[in-house]
């Protein structure tokens, strides 16, 4: 792989692909050894289609982790099933938490009620890093229209200590993305129509009003925006719609 720091390995990789579709930096991505390991972390979500789909075609075998935080929807749950089979993925790894910690944490499934920032840990920022620390790169569906810090996002990024990210569709408009579904015919999540534009555990996510910010029925009526694994370092690096 590239020799220097984080920073200038994605600054690198940047100036490389640069001039490259989303299609064609996931395809180089995944074949390009200078990023190593690479593996796409999806929620089966609003928007996860496009992503998965890309990889289906490009590279069906690509690790998928999908976090179980065993209080997702059955919805997701099921559409889960219903992606990866009709994309034909053939790697899709469940990602939960160990019974063991789960049932010292948070034995009677009311962690959320109390504290959401603790149950998020648990179920999905502790599974999730365990299982990327087989990686050297991750695959995200950020993109810039998103906003907050995500206005200048690059194809590549750096994670510290020893990861980088990878946002094939950090140029796209939210356009891009309800085109993209509709001409490849993919299907959506069914909580879309009722109203859900940004989905995560059922006990804390809620439809959304016309002309409300499409995440604000995650934890509603809290300040908290985001589960944590969006953050580098204690930082918030993900923010916006369906992250």
């Amino acid at each position: 792989m590239l020799d220097g720091s984080l920073d200038d390995r994605a600054a690198l990789l940047n100036d490389r692909y640069k001039h490259h579709a989303a299609t064609e930096v996931l395809r180089r991505a995944l074949n390009d050894p200078d990023l190593g390991r690479v593996t796409l972390v999806s929620s089966f979500g609003s928007e996860s289609v496009v992503l998965l789909h890309m990889v289906s075609f490009v590279a069906p075998g690509t690790p998928v982790l999908f976090i179980d935080t065993q209080m997702l929807f059955p919805e997701t749950l099921d559409y889960q099933l219903e992606v990866s089979e009709k994309l034909k993925l053939t790697n899709v790894q469940v990602v939960r938490a160990l019974d063991s910690e789960v049932a010292l944490n948070d034995p009677d499934g009311t962690l959320h009620q109390f504290s959401t920032d603790s149950c998020c840990d648990l179920r999905k920022t502790i599974p999730l890093e365990r299982e990327l620390g087989k990686f050297d790169a991750w695959i995200t569906g950020r993109k810039r229209f998103q906003g907050g810090e995500r206005q200048e996002l690059q194809f590549f990024e750096a994670e510290p200590p020893a990861r980088l990210r990878i946002n094939p569709l950090a140029h796209w408009r939210k356009e891009d993305v309800q085109d993209y579904m509709a001409e490849n015919n993919l299907p959506r999540h069914p909580l879309v129509a009722k109203g859900y534009a940004s989905i995560g555990c059922a006990p804390c996510t809620s439809p959304v009003k016309p002309g409300e910010d499409p995440r604000a029925g995650r934890w509603r009526g809290s300040q908290k925006t985001e589960c944590g694994i969006h953050f580098i370092g204690g930082k918030m690096v993900r923010a916006g719609a369906n992250s």
